[in-house]
């Protein structure tokens, strides 16, 4: 990869920049230019797309992206100090490479993809990923901006986002993401791959859109998927009390004995529509 694109050794970038990762902005750099291209080749073709990147870091993955092909990359970048070495990536792939320096929760993602074909891949922060997961499940216009997300997370993270009813991972993300997506495992990464290493294996999501999921608001299945999971061991019609209880559940044609951990997310969906 680096005689690929005649830049620089990873390491070498992060010795030259001065880029020991932080912990407070749940940094685990990917240094392996071989597995930044596997993850970038896990979303599929790239040309012609634009791609939208949160937390590239040293840009070790934003050169595997543009190594294969994307029309357009947009890194949205929170430390200034990853700032330069992005710069010189730019520099190598003129017009290719936008950054911007931002906190990705504060981002209008949908406007900056502008109606262009555009996948999501990122090897996310840790301390923000579920959350930029569920902001990206959730707009208000589905379908979404994006065609596919391929996303870095711990692998706990990544079970609870593929689980399904009767699974120990499943819960409210599972829920989410059963409901809009089409969502894999698809590769385990190693502690070791990272540096620093973190203390857990990390895993790559790969999610693409359901077109037509079943008809539902968003803020109503969230109301009750944080209820049922949020006393989860409980029976549904105390978990879900203060949401009308019984009477909801009757309502939804549910048995008001089962926990939350047995329902599917087709019968989430209508408890969230008899709300």
């Amino acid at each position: 990869m680096a005689a690929l694109d005649g830049l620089p050794p990873l390491r070498d970038v992060i010795r030259t920049h001065g880029l020991d990762a932080k912990k407070a902005l749940g940094q685990n750099f990917l240094l392996d230019l071989n597995i930044t291209q596997k993850v970038a080749r896990t979303a599929g073709p790239l040309a012609g797309m634009t791609v939208i990147e949160v937390g590239p870091g040293p840009g070790g993955l934003t050169r595997a992206i543009l190594a294969l092909g994307a029309e357009k990359v947009i890194a949205i970048e929170r430390d200034p100090r990853c700032l330069p070495a992005l710069a010189e990536i730019g520099e190598h792939y003129p017009g290719k490479l936008t950054v911007i320096e931002a906190d990705a929760l504060k981002v209008d993602f949908a406007s900056l993809a502008d109606g262009a074909p555009t996948r999501i891949i990122a090897n996310l922060p840790y301390n923000v990923g579920t959350q930029l997961l569920v902001n990206w499940l959730l707009p208000s216009e589905w379908p979404p901006f994006w065609q596919s997300m391929t996303l870095m997370f711990q692998k706990e993270v990544g079970q609870r986002i593929v689980a399904q009813e009767g699974d120990n991972h499943y819960g409210r993300l599972g829920v989410l993401c059963g409901w809009r997506t089409d969502a894999h495992m698809m590769f385990d990464l190693p502690p070791q791959a990272f540096t620093p290493p973190p203390k857990v294996t990390s895993t790559v999501v790969h999610l693409t859109p359901i077109a037509s999921p079943i008809a539902c608001e968003a803020a109503a299945l969230e109301k009750v998927t944080h209820a049922a999971f949020g006393q989860r061991r409980k029976m549904l019609r105390q978990s879900v009390k203060s949401l009308g209880g019984e009477a909801l559940l009757k309502q939804a044609d549910i048995d008001p004995s089962r926990r939350a951990e047995t329902l599917s997310v087709e019968e989430f969906c209508r408890l969230a529509n008899c709300l």
